[in-house]
């Protein structure tokens, strides 16, 4: 196994979109000339107003439209967009615009579907944040529904973008770990996860994650990133899942609970344990990937090769990366940095959302992966909620 496979310095190249892409023909029906992309925001919460921020820094990719029925979100999604959207309280009034290419829809989770199958319906492009649908049923219709369309879909799992996280998965399944033996991630925080409210009749328009009318929540609001990367490295998706969860810190009314943990379990026999706390924040984020040649770590922007055997030697490691020419030292107890050049997932999954429309190349996150996970997010749901083991659906 050689350190090359691991050390890795490259340079993301962002594809050059210009009007000799439009020339080939290479793309779907697009109404603007200079491949500008004009995006609607449905939902101008805290991810809505965060992922316009991310689209101004992204070249001819423009917010022209925000959608919130609440009025200081609006407000702050305007703001945001730099006074080159116009504001709507119905977000069907935004899809009557003919001037709006795409939409991103950052509504609550019940209304993911809804609101997305409206959006396909008024043939706009789509980007839905994940998870990507609420249930068996709104999962069932929004996968018809772009089945059904001609317009492009991107399910929000933004790490399926980082090219850090790909180079990790490329390197798993060329069998640098060897055989998978399990997976174990983690999304702890300390903090009760709610939203200041300004009058309590908007409790639960606000604090929607909170109640399960609404909300998957920790289940669906953390841990679907990293069942997402489960599901992908392991190209598999689980047969049956056990776990459990309560409202034990936080006695504070909420419905969804305050921890969860869930087990996982896969065709090939692999195990992935996912774990969400509110009271700890011990190493936050975390995924680990163990085989039987090495165990790779991963938090939102780095990663490690731990090499299986290497732990029992004394002495350090100075080996030369094959690519940078750069001698790093490898002490005990510590992995191996796998270093990618890479852009923050969220601002590069809208730069691939915005290639996947001009170029009509089908996103890495899709229906299809955006689907998967989602029907996993209702069977853990449904596995911490009855305290019962849960088998995949027949149509899975």
């Amino acid at each position: 196994m050689k350190r090359r496979d691991f050390i890795i310095k490259s340079s993301v190249a962002t594809v050059a979109l210009t009007s000799s892409a439009v020339a080939l023909g290479n793309y779907l029906d697009f109404n603007h000339a200079n491949d500008t992309l004009n995006i609607g925001v449905i939902g101008t919460g805290d991810r809505g107003t965060g992922m316009i921020s991310n689209i101004n820094k992204i070249k001819n990719f423009n917010v022209i439209g925000c959608a919130d029925i609440l009025p200081f979100r609006l407000e702050n999604g305007l703001k945001s967009a730099q006074g080159k959207a116009k504001g709507y309280s119905d977000y069907r009034k935004l899809l009557d615009n003919k001037d709006i290419d795409a939409v991103l829809v950052s509504v609550p989770f019940h209304l993911h579907s809804q609101v997305a199958i409206d959006a396909l319906d008024a043939g706009k492009h789509v980007f839905c944040e994940k998870t990507m649908a609420k249930g068996y049923p709104g999962i069932q219709h929004l996968v018809d529904k772009v089945n059904q369309s001609k317009t492009m879909f991107q399910t929000g799992h933004q790490y399926h973008s980082s090219r850090l996280y790909t180079h990790v998965v490329d390197l798993i399944k060329d069998g640098k770990l060897g055989k998978v033996a399990a997976i174990e991630c983690q999304w702890n925080r300390h903090g009760n996860w709610r939203r200041p409210v300004p009058s309590p009749e908007l409790e639960k328009q606000i604090n929607w994650r909170m109640y399960r009318e609404y909300s998957g929540g920790l289940v669906a609001e953390l841990c679907s990133h990293q069942i997402d990367f489960a599901n992908w490295v392991l190209d598999e998706k689980p047969i049956q899942v056990m776990g459990a969860g309560g409202i034990d810190y936080w006695k504070d009314g909420r419905e969804t609970f305050d921890n969860i943990h869930l087990i996982y379990s896969y065709p090939s026999g692999v195990k992935a344990k996912f774990t969400c706390l509110t009271s700890n924040a011990k190493d936050g984020y975390q995924i680990k990937v163990m085989g039987d040649k090495g165990t790779i770590i991963l938090d939102y922007s780095h990663a490690w090769f731990y090499p299986e055997g290497i732990e029992n030697k004394d002495k350090e490691l100075g080996i030369v990366d094959g690519v940078s020419g750069a001698t790093v030292t490898w002490k005990k107890g510590f992995g191996i940095p796998i270093n990618v050049e890479h852009t923050e997932p969220s601002e590069q999954t809208l730069i691939d959302f915005k290639d996947s429309i001009l170029l009509n190349k089908k996103p890495i996150s899709d229906v299809v992966t955006g689907a998967n996970t989602a029907i996993c997010i209702q069977m853990g749901l449904d596995a911490v909620y009855t305290n019962k083991i849960i088998s995949s659906p027949d149509f899975y």
